[in-house]
């Protein structure tokens, strides 16, 4: 498959990232051994996985600086992403939630950008970022206005700290204000097959040229089979939130993987692998990020790669996907 460029950047990558949430550790994720992390990092890059995305937020920037050990000799080999707009030093009046006891909150100032990003290629141990997003969104723009950060975002692009412009968690309307003052190149948001709200937003990306990376495509490990409705969920598991997680809904997903099974026998392939492929060809363009920590699940996220589903295939597993999911979707 051939690479796709990242909206009008210049930057092409193949289809497939490696988003490093879990590598952060913390209460949602449990502990991590920091030198597997790292190996799966480098396994990654050594695949052909180029676009690696972290943020600050991800273990309170434990994400970023295991990212930075782990692309020492290898910076120009990899697109890196973080992210800014979510900061837990100091209060604003715009609380974003708490987590692990400590209260978060969001400010898109300029000021703050400004601030942050030269925090993030300290943890990264780099001097520019290929992709820098905005995480999460004002929310009273009469605070900080997009065309603040927009301008925060165009000077660091200016000065050549970063490449190209992002933003995750937005609106239509979001989209429209970021493109009246400079390129946007990129948003993130979630996107599976049973989660699809995004698709109302293409209209807009393709009007300005804005790609779509998916984040939480396998719906936090759901689609990738292992899961059975016997599965418990511990207190405080972000899968909590999840509503395919529900056991009402679980119960539709589960049985669906299981008729698809020929699918992944057919094509020699783990039902992580089959939905992943999937997705990738769900929309024009889109850029797909899939988690992993060890090699292991990297080295099986890497064979989605190759996997190439008929067109035939392809288009009664969405006629199929879509008799489960519309009740359910307006609660995304």
């Amino acid at each position: 498959m051939k690479n796709r460029e990242i909206g009008k950047s210049g930057i092409f990558v193949p289809f497939l990232g490696l988003g490093t949430w879990a590598i952060g550790g913390g209460t949602w994720w449990g502990d991590n051994d920091d030198r597997e992390s790292i190996r799966a990092i480098q396994a990654a890059a050594d695949s052909g996985i180029m676009w690696i995305d972290t943020a600050p937020m991800y273990g309170f920037e434990h994400s970023e600086q295991v990212l930075g050990e782990a692309l020492k000799g290898r910076r120009e080999n990899v697109i890196l992403s973080t992210k800014c707009g979510l900061q837990w030093e100091h209060k604003t009046s715009c609380y974003h939630k708490t987590v692990e006891g400590i209260d978060v909150y969001r400010d898109l100032s300029k000021k703050e950008i400004l601030k942050a990003v030269d925090r993030s290629l300290m943890n990264l141990k780099t001097d520019y970022l290929d992709v820098y997003y905005t995480h999460w969104q004002a929310k009273d723009f009469t605070v900080w206005p997009i065309e603040e950060t927009m301008d925060a975002l165009m000077t660091l692009k200016k000065q050549g700290k970063i490449r190209a412009i992002g933003a995750s968690n937005v609106t239509t309307e979001n989209i429209e204000e970021y493109c009246k003052y400079g390129q946007l190149d990129v948003i993130q948001e979630k996107y599976s097959i049973l989660t699809r709200s995004i698709e109302k937003m293409i209209p807009s990306c393709k009007k300005y040229g804005v790609s779509i990376q998916a984040y939480s495509p396998l719906e936090q490990g759901l689609l990738t089979g292992k899961a059975t409705m016997e599965t418990e969920l511990a207190p405080g598991d972000v899968r909590q939130n999840n509503i395919w997680w529900r056991k009402e809904n679980r119960s539709k997903v589960l049985r669906l993987l299981e008729h698809w099974k020929p699918y992944c026998e057919k094509y020699h392939c783990s039902y992580g692998n089959l939905i992943i492929a999937l997705t990738a060809r769900m929309m024009e363009g889109i850029h797909v990020l899939c988690g992993a920590r060890t090699v292991k699940q990297v080295d099986d996220n890497v064979k989605s790669m190759n996997v190439i589903i008929e067109d035939a295939d392809r288009q009664q597993m969405e006629a199929e996907v879509r008799q489960i999911y519309p009740e359910h979707q307006p609660a995304q």
